[in-house]
């Protein structure tokens, strides 16, 4: 039950370090050959999301990445320390991590504060992650918003 935690500075050109990491860890973890895109995108996304919020709310704060093997699952969470959306101080029914899956995931980004046309919609990541990794709980609390996802590892006692 190994861990690998990786923490960085909130520079989109580090996104990529940080799926190739994702990436070496589960496959050392047993994570199936088949499955490695889909950490590395759904990775990919948690942590462009977390660049963002970072950039806007707390610039000089990093990124944290947590890997672990935890047998027949290896489990990657991307926290951010991004204020949450003021009246959302924790995420929606389902998406909590208590066990209730991802339905319910993409009210759990943070907003915008006004209209910006030209931005993806918020929660436009989480719901690609939600397609990506087999189990997915996003929590948000006032310290940030945690993206726990996790696959099957093919190496099983």
């Amino acid at each position: 039950m190994a861990t690998v935690e990786v923490t960085f500075t909130p520079l989109p050109a580090h996104v990529r370090t940080a799926r190739l990491v994702a990436a070496a860890v589960a496959r050392r973890s047993g994570v199936d050959e088949a499955l490695l895109n889909e950490v590395r995108l759904a990775v990919g996304e948690a942590c462009s999301r977390a660049v963002e919020a970072h950039q806007r709310h707390c610039p000089a704060e990093p990124v944290r990445i947590e890997m672990t093997d935890q047998g027949e699952r290896f489990v990657v969470v991307v926290s951010d320390h991004a204020p949450a959306t003021p009246g959302a101080s924790s995420a929606p029914p389902g998406a909590n991590g208590n066990g209730a899956g991802h339905r319910g995931l993409i009210e759990v980004a943070h907003e915008e504060d006004g209209g910006d046309g030209g931005m993806i919609p918020v929660g436009f990541g989480l719901a690609v992650i939600s397609g990506l990794a087999d189990d997915v709980h996003v929590s948000s609390t006032s310290a940030g918003v945690s993206v726990r996802m996790s696959w099957p590892s093919a190496i099983t006692a």
